[in-house]
C-alpha cells in the first residue's frame, strides 16, 4: 500500500552517499525450490477443500461482496458511490463497510450498544505468507501482517452535529518483505508490508468529514492519505501485490501523493452536481521527510512543510441496463510545487554520477491518471457483486522519479455461479516502466564503473527498464468475518532487470474482522 520504510531511508541517502556500493552477496536457497512449491500448493489445496464444506457454504453474508479486505476502504468506497445509491442511514453512509460481519459476533451485545451511541469500532487481523518457488536472488518465504483498529464516530448522535463524522485508523505492522529478499523492490508481492514503523500504534488517518446540501458536497479535513481518495478503488486490494493495492504506483511513492499507512495534512472537497458525476479537489502539505508524520505517523508538525500538493479528479459513476451494472470512470491530475533533484542531469546538463556536480533542480512535479472499472454481469446486490473488468494508466514526471509509467488490467468475479456467492476470484496484469532519466543514470554508472544508486524503491541490482507482474487469486469466505486467499504471482524481470530470473510466488492471505 505504500513504500517500504527502508526505501524511504535509501532515498534520503542518495544525496549523502551516492558512491556507496550495492553489494550482491552470494546466497544459498533457504529451502529446496521443489519443497517450497509443494508446501504452498498444499496449503492452497487445503483452503480450497475447506471451501467445499457444506458447513462453510452456509456462512452468513459478507458486508461487501466483491471486496476481500474491508479495512481502510471507507474513503474509497465513499468516493466511488453514486449519490442516489448512498443509503439514508447515516451509519451505512459514513462508517466502515463491516456491517455485522464480525468473527466474534456482536461482542456479547457490546457492538450494537456502541453503534446505537454513534461509535463504530472494528478490529482486523491480516497476515500474508508468501514464498518464491523459483527465480529471484534467492528462494525463501516470509510472513508480513498487521493488526488494524478503525474508529468512526457519528457526532450527530454524540453531540447533535448532523452528518459530521470523524474517522481514525491505527495499525501495527510486523514481518518481512519477501520481494526485498529475492531482489524486487518495485512490486512487493505482500501488500501489507512497509512504512508502518517499528511502533505499537502507527496512525494511518485521523480526519473530520462533513456532508452538506443533501450529500451534494462532502468536505474532509485532517490527516489524510491522498491515495485513499484520489486514483483509488476498493477493488485494488483484492490483489495482494502492492503496485495496485490501495492506490497505483508510482503516485503513492512520492511525498505529495502518499497512500496509507502514510498521510498528509490537508483537505478534500468532493462536489456531486449530478447523481453520477463528481469533481474532487485536494490541498495537502508536502512533507520532505521519508516518513510523513514521522515513523509513528503522529508527528504532524514536521519541519520543511512549506510546499503544497493539489490533486484534482473528475469521476463518472454510471449504471447501465435493468440490472444496474455499475461503472467507475475517473481521470485526474496532481501537481506538487516542491523542488526535486533531477535523477540524471547535473547543473550543466551532464550525468551527475560522472561529473560529481550537484544535480539539476526541478520546480514542481506532476502526476496524471486515467482508470475505470465496469460490471459486466451482476451476481447480486452491491456495487462490486458481479463480473467486473478494470484497467488504468498512471504517469509521473520522469525527470525526478525512477518509475514513470504504470498500466494495469484485471478481472474480478464473485462466486454465485458455482454456489459460493461470497467467494471472489481475480486475475491481473501490471506493467511498470522506469523513466528514461533513471535508465540514463544507471547506464552512466556502468560506463564509469560506479555502483548503481538506490532510488525511492530501494537498492538497484541492474539497469532497470520494465517489469511485468501477473497475479491470480481465489478468496474463500470461510465464515462470518473470516477469509482465506490462496494467491499466485509471476514476476517477469524482478526489479525491472534481467539480473535475476523470473519469480513464481505462492501466497496465502488470512483476514479476520474481529
Amino acid at each position: 500500500m505504500c513504500p517500504d520504510a527502508t526505501a524511504g531511508r535509501l532515498t534520503d541517502a542518495i544525496h549523502n552517499a551516492r558512491n556507496r556500493p550495492v553489494l550482491l552477496k552470494p546466497f544459498r536457497p533457504t529451502s529446496r525450490p521443489g519443497r517450497t512449491a509443494w508446501r504452498w500448493l498444499g496449503l492452497a489445496l487445503i483452503v480450497l477443500s475447506l471451501a467445499a464444506s457444506p458447513s462453510i457454504r452456509t456462512a452468513r453474508a459478507q458486508a461487501t461482496p466483491g471486496v476481500t479486505n474491508d479495512l481502510g476502504t471507507q474513503p474509497s468506497m465513499r468516493v466511488n458511490a453514486r449519490r442516489s445509491s448512498i443509503p439514508t442511514s447515516a451509519a451505512d453512509q459514513f462508517s466502515a463497510p463491516y456491517g455485522n460481519d464480525h468473527l466474534l459476533g456482536d461482542w456479547g451485545g457490546v457492538q450494537p450498544w456502541l453503534v446505537d451511541h454513534g461509535i463504530h469500532l472494528a478490529v482486523d487481523v491480516l497476515e500474508q505468507l508468501s514464498g518464491n518457488a523459483t527465480g529471484g536472488r534467492q528462494r525463501t518465504q516470509t510472513n508480513a501482517g498487521q493488526v488494524g483498529v478503525e474508529l468512526d464516530l457519528d457526532w450527530g448522535k454524540i453531540a447533535g452535529a448532523k452528518n459530521l463524522w470523524s474517522h481514525m485508523m491505527i495499525v501495527n505492522g510486523h514481518g518481512r518483505s519477501l520481494s526485498s529478499q529475492f531482489g524486487d523492490n518495485l512490486g512487493a508481492v505482500q501488500q501489507i508490508y512497509g512504512a508502518r514503523g517499528n511502533v505499537v500504534a502507527h496512525l494511518v488517518y485521523a480526519y473530520l468529514e462533513q456532508s452538506l446540501i443533501r450529500n451534494h458536497v462532502d468536505l474532509s479535513v485532517g490527516w489524510i492519505p491522498v491515495g485513499s481518495f484520489f486514483a483509488a478503488s476498493p477493488l485494488f486490494c483484492d490483489f495482494m501485490n502492492v503496485v495496485l493495492c490501495g492506490n497505483p504506483a508510482p503516485g503513492k511513492y512520492v511525498p505529495g501523493g502518499r497512500d496509507w499507512p502514510s498521510g498528509n495534512l490537508g483537505a478534500v472537497l468532493r462536489v456531486m452536481p449530478r447523481n453520477d458525476v463528481y469533481l474532487m479537489a485536494g490541498l495537502f502539505a508536502v512533507s520532505p521527510h521519508s516518513f510523513n508524520g514521522g515513523i509513528s505517523g503522529w508527528s504532524w508538525a514536521q519541519s520543511g512543510m512549506g510546499k503544497l500538493s493539489t490533486p484534482l479528479e473528475l469521476g463518472w459513476v454510471p449504471e447501465f441496463g435493468p440490472h444496474h451494472l455499475a461503472g467507475h470512470y475517473k481521470a485526474g491530475f496532481g501537481y506538487d510545487n516542491s523542488h526535486y533533484d533531477d535523477i540524471f542531469q547535473d547543473i550543466n546538463g551532464n550525468a551527475w554520477v560522472r561529473s560529481g556536480l550537484p544535480a539539476r533542480t526541478h520546480a514542481g512535479r506532476y502526476t496524471a491518471w486515467i482508470q475505470g472499472d465496469q460490471m459486466l454481469m451482476r451476481n447480486g446486490d452491491g456495487a462490486t457483486n458481479g463480473l467486473i473488468a478494470l484497467g488504468g494508466y498512471m504517469h509521473i514526471s520522469g525527470d525526478t522519479v525512477a518509475m514513470s509509467h504504470h498500466a494495469w488490467l484485471g478481472m474480478i468475479e464473485t462466486g454465485a455461479h458455482w454456489g459460493r456467492p461470497l467467494d471472489i476470484i481475480g486475475i491481473s496484469w501490471n506493467w511498470l516502466q522506469m523513466s528514461r532519466s533513471s535508465i540514463l543514470q544507471q547506464e552512466a554508472s556502468v560506463a564509469t564503473g560506479q555502483p548503481f544508486q538506490p532510488n525511492a524503491w530501494g537498492a538497484v541490482y541492474g539497469i532497470q527498464t520494465h517489469e511485468n507482474i501477473y497475479e491470480l487469486f481465489y478468496n474463500v469466505h470461510v465464515t462470518r468475518g473470516l477469509t482465506l486467499q490462496p494467491d499466485f504471482q509471476f514476476i517477469n524481470r524482478p526489479g525491472a532487470t534481467t539480473t535475476f530470473g523470473d519469480a513464481a510466488v505462492f501466497g496465502l492471505q488470512f483476514n479476520a474482522i474481529l
